[in-house]
């Protein structure tokens, strides 16, 4: 069983992938650390995110099995990868990693933005998660600030929002509910009832 997970920045879909992959016993995959690991690697480097080339060779040279998941988290390297996660030659790159971890038996949660859209159409299960931005700023800036960063809500609101435009604007492979997809709008949801909604929605299919 392939469970899809999508939706924009900070709707709790990473969160919900994890919990139902521990509750399905599958193996759980967080694509954007994937675009993350590529960002890093480039700002590691002294390299600016937009640097295309850069990004494609990082793209087939990362190992998601030393992935320190505090640092791809910090707020820079997640600013950096929505630049490269919209280039066409990074997502090709990826594309195949992420196919072939869905695929591996008995199946597994991937959570990202185009997971039952592009990489796992045929997924049993699609739900796209989502909340509104207000919302989703203020669970980044507690989750920033839980990581010890210093961060201003209005400004990771303002950040959010342009991710947003950018996600659902690029060429390759844009943030779009798949037409299968259950919606989950969690804003008024705590994680606990966001959860039972997704196992509800996983059940009845």
């Amino acid at each position: 069983m392939i469970i899809a997970i999508d939706g924009p920045a900070a709707s709790g879909k990473g969160t919900l992938a994890k919990k139902l992959a521990a509750h399905y016993r599958l193996r759980h995959l967080d694509t954007g650390l994937l675009y993350r690991a590529v960002a890093k690697s480039l700002l590691d480097a002294g390299h600016a995110p937009a640097d295309e080339a850069r990004a494609v060779a990082a793209a087939g040279a990362i190992d998601p099995a030393g992935f320190d998941e505090n640092a791809l988290k910090r707020y820079e390297v997640g600013e950096a990868a929505s630049v490269v996660s919209a280039m066409p030659g990074v997502r090709a790159a990826l594309f195949n990693f992420q196919q072939e971890f869905a695929a591996v038996p008995p199946g597994a949660v991937l959570d990202g933005r185009d997971i039952g859209t592009v990489i796992c159409p045929n997924a049993e299960v699609k739900i796209f998660v989502t909340a509104s931005p207000e919302i989703r700023a203020g669970r980044r800036a507690s989750e920033l600030r839980g990581r010890g960063e210093s961060v201003d809500e209005a400004d990771v609101l303002t950040d959010i929002l342009r991710r947003d435009e950018r996600d659902r604007s690029r060429s390759a492979a844009p943030l779009k509910q798949a037409p299968d997809a259950h919606l989950l709008d969690t804003t008024s949801l705590n994680i606990e009832a966001a959860f039972q909604a997704a196992v509800r929605l996983v059940e009845s299919r």
